[in-house]
């Protein structure tokens, strides 16, 4: 099959600090689980490279390079530096743990920041989708714990107009869930419009953890 040049897409991953962001983007960029993590100071970056058939020309393929923004959910670490998480990002992912409640009801603020920092009409054209996290948790919550339920959870996005993903970045049984998030963003992004061909120099200034960075290509 013939492959068109690659297209690189910038995807800023949002949510409080412990919901599994890092755990989520290295889970998908490595096909691993992270067991020991730090709380992300400004940001840490990862790639993967999907190859996506071409609907509009069969028998050809479209590499997409989905650069993978994972940011500190901690306020402290985060403040001086939120303009550069948002500038040429793509597509937005929101995560919550759906062990913490608050994590969730904590959306609200991300998604008003995001509409700050990308204009609120432009926010609501690029793909956006909600993440509940950690699933593989509720089975051990006692009966008086709280967590927020599918049905909650669903009606929040539905509201929002995103789709809704849940998922465990721990269990390797849930891998395929978390290819879905940005799989789903990738072939939405395929048909969107002009792109990145590298980072501005305005985003260079900012801490990536580029040892994370991955060229696998994936086939979807």
């Amino acid at each position: 099959m013939e492959t068109n040049p690659t297209r690189i897409f910038k995807v800023i991953v949002l949510g409080d600090s412990s919901v599994g962001k890092t755990c989520l983007t290295y889970r998908f960029c490595t096909r691993d689980f992270l067991i020991q993590t730090e709380s992300t100071i400004g940001v840490d970056f990862r790639e993967r490279v999907l190859e996506l058939a071409d609907k509009n020309n069969p028998g050809q393929t479209q590499k997409i390079k989905l650069q993978l923004w994972d940011t500190a959910g901690q306020e402290r670490f985060r403040r001086s530096m939120v303009p550069h998480y948002y500038r040429n990002a793509h597509a937005v992912v929101f995560v919550y743990d759906v062990t913490r409640p608050e994590s969730f009801e904590s959306l609200e603020n991300w998604i008003k920041e995001s509409d700050h920092y990308l204009g609120q009409s432009n926010s609501e054209d690029i793909p956006r989708c909600v993440v509940g996290n950690k699933i593989d948790l509720v089975s051990k919550l006692s009966e008086t714990d709280h967590y927020v339920s599918t049905e909650l959870a669903q009606r929040f996005a539905d509201i929002h107009n995103m789709p809704l993903f849940e998922t465990s970045a721990k269990e390797h049984n849930q891998m395929d869930n978390v290819d879905s998030i940005f799989i789903t963003l990738a072939h939405k992004l395929k048909e969107s419009k002009p792109f990145i061909s590298r980072l501005t120099s305005q985003d260079s200034d900012v801490h990536l953890n580029s040892s994370d960075r991955t060229e696998s290509t994936c086939q979807c």
